[in-house]
C-alpha cells in the first residue's frame, strides 16, 4: 500500500473512491457548519448530495457506520463516495474516531479499485486533547495497512483470475496543511502495521508449521533483512548455562527448544543501555501432564503471541531505524505430555540458581520467562518488558479490552499506560504487593510455580518478580488481547502498537538528551 499526503481542496483531488466522515445528527441546515470542513467542501461540489443522503437517514448514528454514494456525472472525479459516521456530535471522542478509522479501512481493503482519497486524516482534533495531525496520520496509516492483512497460507490455491483483485493500492491522505512531521508519522503507522502483520502471521500459523525452529528462522531472516545480529541457542547450550526451568517445559516434546536473542544496535553510542523485550514462545501448549480440556485447545497455538509481538516490534524498530538499542529474548518450545515430560511435584533449578516446585505443568510460561529474565541481566538494561499469554485468569479480570500490566517500577508502568492510551493498545495496571509472595511458598523448593485459586495474574507476575530484582521491569499479560475467538478467530497483533510507541518515545528521549555540538565563531561566520 502506497500513501501520499496532499494538502489541497478535496474536490480537486481525483480517485476511484473518496472517503469522508460526517456526524449523522447534524443534518439540519443550521447545524451543517459542524460537519468536517472536507465533507462540507465536497458536499458543495456535489450540489448537496451528501447532505441529502444524511437527511434521509442513510448514515446510521453508530460511530463507524458506512453508506455509499454512486453514479456521478462526467464532471465528478470518482466512481463512488464512502461516508463514515462519527456518531453523535456532542459525544465525539477518540473511541468514535477509532471506530470510523477501523471500518473505513476495512471498506477500502475490501474494495475493487486502484486509488482512494482519504479525508478522515483532515479532521479537526480540537476536542481531543493531546492529539494532533501527526497522531491522526499515524493512526490512519496503521489502520489502513492493518486492514489489508489476510491469512490464507493454509488454504488450497484456486484459480480466481476472473475476479478483480480487492484492496486499494494507492491512497492519498488529505491534510489540512503541510507539515514536516506528517510523512514520518505515516511511515511510523506503516511500520507498526507491518510489525502487527508479522505477529499475526506467526500467531495464525498452525503449530505444526510455527515451531520453535520456525520462530528462530523468522528471527534470523529479520536480522538478515535489516542487518542486525541474531543468536539461537540450542538445547546443549541452554543446558550448559543452567536453564533448568525453561528446559523442564521442553521435555515432553520432540521439537527442539530454542532460545532466540536479537540484537538491534541502532544507537551511535555503543554503551547506550538497551531496552530488553522478552516474549513467551510456547508454540503449542497442551498443558503438559496437567492436560488442558479438549475444547478450544486448538487456540493454544496462540500461546507464542508474546514472542510474535517481540519480533513484530523489533521489525518496526529496525524499519524505522530508531537510534536506540533493543534486545529481543524469545524462549521457545512446545509444552506436551510424554514419557519424559515434567510431572507435578518435580523440582527444577532455574538459571538464577533458585529452585522451583512444579505443582502444575500448565503454568509453564513463567518457567520459560524466569530463565529469560535472568539472562536479561547480562545486558545491563535500561528496562525489561516481558510479554506473555500467561494466565486465563487475566481474561476473567479484565476481559479482552486491555492487557494486564504489573511492574516493579511505577515510572515504567506510567510510561506504558500513557503509550497504551496514545496508541489505542491499552493496558490496566494491577498490584504487585509483597503480600502476594507468600502464596508461592513451597515445602520442597524455594518457590512453587502456582499460587492457588486466587489472584492468578498477580501471583504469576509475583513469581516473575523474583527474577527481576536487578533492573526496572514490567510484565504484560496479553492472554485476553493477543487473539480473537469465534467467527473472527485469529491473532490481533497486539501489543505491537504499544511496544513500538514505547520504543518511539525512548528514541525521542535519547535524541533530546544528546549534547548540542557547539559551533566555533569561525565556522559560524563561514
Amino acid at each position: 500500500m502506497q500513501f501520499t499526503i496532499k494538502a489541497a481542496a478535496p474536490e480537486k483531488l481525483g480517485a476511484d473512491t473518496l472517503v469522508f466522515a460526517a456526524f449523522p445528527d447534524q443534518n439540519k441546515p443550521a447545524l451543517q457548519k459542524n460537519q468536517p470542513a472536507a465533507t462540507r467542501a465536497m458536499d458543495a461540489h456535489l450540489g448537496g448530495k451528501l447532505s441529502v443522503l444524511i437527511e434521509r437517514g442513510a448514515l446510521k448514528m453508530a460511530a463507524g457506520s458506512l453508506c455509499e454514494l454512486h453514479g456521478f456525472d462526467e464532471h465528478n472525479t470518482c466512481t463512488r463516495i464512502v461516508l463514515v459516521s462519527l456518531g453523535k456530535h456532542a459525544e465525539f471522542g477518540e473511541r468514535a474516531l477509532r471506530e470510523a478509522l477501523r471500518t473505513s479501512a476495512r471498506a477500502l481493503a475490501d474494495s475493487v479499485g486502484k486509488t482512494a482519497l482519504y479525508a478522515l486524516t483532515a479532521l479537526e482534533l480540537d476536542r481531543l486533547p493531546g492529539r494532533d495531525a501527526a497522531w491522526l496520520m499515524q493512526q490512519a496509516a496503521c489502520a489502513l495497512a492493518n486492514a489489508t492483512y489476510r491469512y490464507d497460507s493454509g488454504k488450497a490455491k484456486t484459480d480466481k483470475t476472473d475476479e478483480p483483485p480487492k484492496g486499494i493500492a494507492r491512497i492519498t491522505l488529505l491534510a489540512t496543511r503541510a507539515a514536516p512531521a506528517l510523512p514520518r508519522a505515516v511511515e511510523q503507522g506503516q511500520a507498526i502495521a507491518e510489525g502487527m502483520a508479522l505477529a499475526r502471521q506467526l500467531g495464525d500459523m498452525p503449530a505444526n508449521r510455527c515451531t520453535p525452529t520456525h520462530l528462530a528462522e523468522t528471527a534470523q531472516a529479520l536480522g538478515k533483512e535489516f542487518g542486525f545480529k541474531v543468536q539461537v541457542l540450542k538445547r546443549k547450550e541452554m543446558e550448559g548455562l543452567g536453564m533448568g526451568a525453561l528446559l523442564s517445559v521442553a521435555r515432553g516434546s520432540h521439537q527442539p527448544p530454542k532460545f532466540i536473542i536479537l540484537h538491534y544496535q541502532g544507537a551511535k553510542d555503543a554503551g547506550q543501555k538497551p531496552v530488553v523485550l522478552v516474549g513467551k514462545g510456547v508454540t503449542f501448549d497442551s498443558g503438559g501432564i496437567s492436560l488442558k480440556p479438549g475444547e478450544a485447545m486448538d487456540e493454544m497455538r496462540f500461546d507464542m503471541c508474546g514472542a510474535a509481538s517481540v519480533l513484530g516490534a523489533m521489525r518496526a524498530a529496525a524499519r524505522l531505524a530508531l537510534p536506540i538499542n533493543v534486545v529481543g529474548l524469545i524462549p521457545a518450545t512446545e509444552n506436551l505430555p510424554g514419557g519424559n515430560a515434567s510431572k507435578p511435584g518435580d523440582v527444577v533449578t532455574s538459571l538464577s540458581g533458585q529452585t522451583i516446585e512444579i505443582l502444575n505443568t500448565d503454568a509453564e510460561g513463567r518457567l520459560l520467562l524466569c530463565d529469560a529474565l535472568t539472562y536479561a541481566e547480562r545486558f545491563q538494561p535500561e528496562c525489561v518488558i516481558d510479554i506473555a499469554t500467561l494466565t486465563g485468569a487475566i481474561i476473567i479480570a479484565l476481559g479482552k479490552i486491555p492487557s494486564g500490566l504489573m511492574a516493579n517500577d511505577d515510572e515504567l508502568a506510567r510510561a506504558l499506560i500513557d503509550c497504551g492510551q496514545y496508541s489505542g493498545d491499552r493496558v490496566w495496571q494491577m498490584p504487585l504487593w509483597p503480600e502476594y509472595q507468600e502464596l508461592l511458598d513451597s515445602n520442597f523448593a524455594d518457590m512453587a510455580n502456582i499460587g492457588g485459586r486466587f489472584a492468578g495474574p498477580i501471583t504469576a507476575a509475583s513469581f516473575l518478580a523474583r527474577f527481576t530484582k536487578a533492573y526496572r521491569w514490567a510484565h504484560l499479560d496479553i492472554a485476553g488481547t493477543a487473539w480473537l475467538t469465534g467467527t473472527s478467530k485469529g491473532a490481533t497483533g497486539r501489543p505491537v502498537p504499544l511496544l513500538v510507541e514505547f520504543l518511539l518515545r525512548r528514541a525521542a528521549q535519547v535524541k533530546a538528551a544528546r549534547p548540542v555540538r557547539k559551533t566555533s565563531a569561525r565556522n559560524a561566520r563561514a
